[in-house]
C-alpha cells in the first residue's frame, strides 16, 4: 500500500511539475497580457493544486494536511485575485486583445469592400 501512495503521489508531482512548467513557456510565448495573464493564473494554479495533492498524499501527519491544504487554498486565492485585478487594470488602461484588434480589422475591411445600400 506505501508503494502505491508513493507511485500516485510522484505521478502527481511529476504532473503538477508539468503544468507548472507549461505555465513558465505560456508566460513567454503568449502574444497580450490577457493571454499571459490566462497562462499565469488557471495553468499555474492547476500546477501548484497537483504538487499540493502529490505533498497531501506523502504527508506522515494531521496536522501537516491542513496546513498543506490551508495553504493550497490561500495560494489559489490570491493567485486568482491578484491575475483577475491586473487583467481588470489593463483593460481600464485601454489595452485591448491581440484577437480584438484583428476583428476590429476584419469588420473594417468588410464594411470598405460592400457597397452602401440603398
Amino acid at each position: 500500500m506505501a508503494l502505491l501512495l508513493d507511485i500516485v503521489s510522484w505521478i502527481t508531482l511529476m504532473i503538477g511539475s508539468f503544468f507548472c512548467i507549461t505555465a513558465g513557456v505560456g508566460l513567454l510565448r503568449m502574444p497580450d497580457v490577457y493571454t499571459r495573464a490566462h497562462a499565469g493564473g488557471m495553468i499555474d494554479s492547476m500546477g501548484a493544486g497537483m504538487i499540493f495533492f502529490g505533498l497531501l498524499l506523502q504527508a506522515p501527519d494531521y496536522l501537516i494536511a491542513i496546513k498543506l491544504v490551508f495553504t493550497f487554498f490561500f495560494l489559489l486565492v490570491t493567485s486568482l485575485a491578484s491575475i483577475h485585478a491586473l487583467a481588470q487594470t489593463v483593460n481600464v488602461a485601454g489595452v485591448n486583445p491581440k484577437l480584438a484588434n484583428i476583428v476590429n480589422r476584419l469588420e473594417k475591411n468588410r464594411q470598405k469592400e460592400s457597397p452602401p445600400s440603398n
